[in-house]
Order: C-alpha cells, then sequence, then structure tokens
C-alpha cells in the first residue's frame, strides 16, 4: 500500500512537469536603448602667443607746405607701393571676446611725386631761379604695436585693432639725395581671421596710419627759397597717411 502510494504522487509529479512544459513561455522584459549624446565638436582656442608673416600694398597722400614759399602748399598728391613683413603678438580669450596686443615691422617701397607750382618755385642753386622740380615722398619701413578686441564665433575672428606707428619717411625735390626722418604717430583698423587649422590662422586687415608731419629744410635735399635770402634753405613741413591693405599667416603656439 504505502509502495502504491509513493508510485502514484511520482507519477503525478512527472505529469505536472511535463504538462508544464507545454504551457506558453512568458515574454522577456523589454529592453530599454541607451540615451543619445551628440558628439560636440570643441570650439576652437584663439588665446596663445603667435608668429606670422604679412604682406600687402600701402596707398597714401603728402603735402608739402612752407610760409615762405608763395605759393604756400603743394596740396596732396599720392604715394603707393608695395609692403612685406613679420607680425608677433598674444591673445586672451573670455567667453566669445578675444583681446591682445600685436606688433609688426614691415619694409616697404611707398613713394610719391607732386608735380606743382610750389614744388616747382624750389631753387636747387643759392640764389637761383625756380628749378621746376617736382617734390617726392617716400617711405621704405614702418612699424606698429597695437591693441586688439575681436569677437570669435569659433573658427572666425573679427576685430578692431587701434595703437602707435612709426616709419622711416624720406623727402627731396626729385634727383636731389633724400632727407631721412624716423617719425611716430598712430594708426587704426580691422580686420577678419580665420582658424584653417589648430595652429595656423589667415587673415585680411585694413589700417590707416598718420605719420604726422616731417621736416625737407638741407639744401642738398630741398634746395632754397626763392626771392627770400640768397642762401636760405627751404623749411618744408610734409605731412604723409597711408592706407594699408594686407593679407597675413599666423602660427600660434599653444
Amino acid at each position: 500500500m504505502k509502495r502504491l502510494f509513493i508510485t502514484a504522487m511520482l507519477s503525478i509529479a512527472a505529469a505536472g512537469t511535463a504538462f508544464a512544459a507545454d504551457l506558453p513561455q512568458p515574454m522577456p522584459a523589454p529592453q530599454v536603448p541607451a540615451a543619445y549624446i551628440p558628439t560636440v565638436a570643441p570650439v576652437y582656442n584663439w588665446g596663445g602667443i603667435y608668429l606670422g608673416i604679412n604682406g600687402g600694398y600701402g596707398f597714401g597722400q603728402s603735402q608739402w607746405t612752407d610760409p615762405a614759399n608763395a605759393v604756400g602748399s603743394s596740396g596732396y598728391f599720392s604715394a603707393n607701393g608695395g609692403l612685406v613683413g613679420g607680425t608677433v603678438g598674444v591673445n586672451f580669450q573670455t567667453d566669445a571676446f578675444v583681446f591682445g596686443v600685436e606688433g609688426d615691422i614691415d619694409w616697404q617701397s611707398v613713394s610719391g611725386t607732386g608735380s606743382n607750382a610750389f614744388c616747382s618755385n624750389i631753387s636747387t642753386t643759392s640764389g637761383g631761379v625756380p628749378s621746376g622740380l617736382g617734390c617726392q615722398t617716400q617711405s621704405d619701413w614702418l612699424g606698429t604695436i597695437r591693441a586688439r578686441v575681436g569677437y570669435a564665433a569659433d573658427r572666425v575672428l573679427f576685430y578692431g585693432t587701434a595703437g602707435g606707428a612709426f616709419g622711416g619717411v624720406q623727402t627731396s625735390l626729385n634727383g636731389l639725395s633724400t632727407q631721412s626722418t624716423t617719425k611716430f604717430g598712430w594708426t587704426a583698423g580691422a580686420g577678419v581671421e580665420w582658424a584653417f587649422a589648430d595652429n595656423w590662422t589667415a587673415r585680411v586687415e585694413y589700417l590707416y596710419v598718420d605719420l604726422g608731419n616731417s621736416t625737407c629744410n638741407t639744401s642738398t635735399s630741398c634746395g632754397f627759397e626763392v626771392g627770400v635770402a640768397p642762401t636760405a634753405p627751404t623749411n618744408n613741413s610734409v605731412s604723409f597717411t597711408e592706407n594699408i591693405i594686407r593679407a597675413g599667416v599666423d602660427f600660434k603656439f599653444r
């Protein structure tokens, strides 16, 4: 009897296991996809020290004046030519605003000659007659030290700039030896710069330069007054301003 009971229980258990195996299996829990995190490119950093080269074109004007000259003034005449040089600077960035200091030195060949009644009325000999020559103004080098303030749209920087300028100015009647003077003045302008690689940028900029007034008062360069005193050299005041359009490439150290 006891054996029959145990056999019956085992049979019932085996039948239950077989029945459970035939039942439908529960669906697996749905998998939740991982949250998508977009890749964000880093914003370009304009901060750092940089070195570069630049080149372009200068066009400006000059005027000679002398109260002792019967005509009084030459009026403005144009001066123009090319330039090339080097640049050094440093930038500091706060959010999208960029602040910096920049200096450059350019070798240039900017010159012009005014042929007018004022210049023609200067004599090349003591007590002589008007020479009929023209007034020549030229500049063979130019440097600037400027502050820069700009707004960066990632890899593009828009900036304004202003500061001091200094350069060599040569004056003479054309055909005579020149009188050279180093003059100091001011400059201001604006530009746009593009970071085309991590450490390389390219720019285009405009500068206005005013080197004030120099003099041409030696007889070997600017002759003698006519009708004032037989041996009086001229005492010309010579103004010189320049507009510069140039491009440059800079390497920025990180």
